[in-house]
């Protein structure tokens, strides 16, 4: 069943039009008829079955019929500070990392980055990013869509984070092996560098700040496949601890 994100308050037995996006894509381009059906959500958590009811030249309207609780996301919260990239590298990382669960992503500026969003028409590229985590949403079946943060310093998110209590983790070469263990942290916040790597000086920076380094294997990865490949395993430790605490 196709899969719509709808920016609009949601209740049930309630008859809604279609947004023009939405509209567009089912009744134009798909060629739903009345009687079809469509889960919509609006990212608050859970899901509607809506009914296609009556179907104009310009609009649509449908009838949410049933509602499901279901909250796809992880047992905990993950938010991605990733320093920004050019081309698809960026639009892949926030697809990718959207499937994994991330609760939210903070875009970067770092020593290495390669982009610099200075100008009001750069906030066209955080739009875009934010429609792809929607999509993402649309089609891996998460019900809460993460937000893109505007872009800060490290210095600027490491004294945002100051005060707050949770688990911090850059991806870096570790000096101590970095483990998991019940209770599993309820936050987390996971610093990726650029596609040159964070320098020295900035991982120094960042473990002053109580971020833990951490290094996924013998490979040097990507800037965006590793928050793939982290958020990955924090998915596999979370379960992990969670079969532990069983026994």
């Amino acid at each position: 069943m196709n899969r719509f994100y709808v920016d609009l308050p949601l209740s049930l037995n309630e008859t809604l039009s279609l947004p023009e996006n939405v509209f567009h894509h089912w009744v134009r381009v798909l060629r739903a008829q009345t009687g079809e059906q469509a889960i919509l959500f609006n990212g608050q958590g859970g899901e509607y079955i809506a009914t296609l009811t009556d179907v104009q030249k310009k609009t649509a309207s449908v009838l949410l019929a049933q509602f499901s609780a279901e909250d796809r996301t992880p047992g905990y919260q993950v938010t991605l500070g990733q320093v920004m990239s050019k081309g698809d590298r960026m639009d892949y990382a926030i697809q990718k990392a959207t499937e994994l669960g991330v609760h939210a992503i903070q875009l970067l500026v770092s020593e290495r980055c390669e982009m610099r969003l200075k100008y009001e028409r750069d906030q066209k590229k955080i739009e875009h990013w934010q429609q792809v985590a929607i999509a993402a949403c649309e089609q891996c079946g998460m019900n809460r869509v993460p937000q893109i943060l505007p872009p800060l310093s490290l210095q600027e998110w490491f004294t945002q984070l100051e005060s707050i209590e949770a688990r911090k983790l850059v991806l870096a070469p570790a000096r101590h092996p970095v483990s998991f263990t019940m209770p599993f942290p309820q936050s987390l916040y996971l610093l990726v560098g650029p596609e040159g790597g964070l320098s020295s000086a900035e991982i120094e920076l960042a473990s002053s700040n109580n971020f833990e380094c951490w290094t996924l294997g013998e490979r040097i990865l990507r800037t965006e496949t590793a928050p793939v490949a982290a958020m990955s395993a924090l998915l596999f430790a979370y379960s992990s601890c969670n079969q532990a605490k069983q026994f």
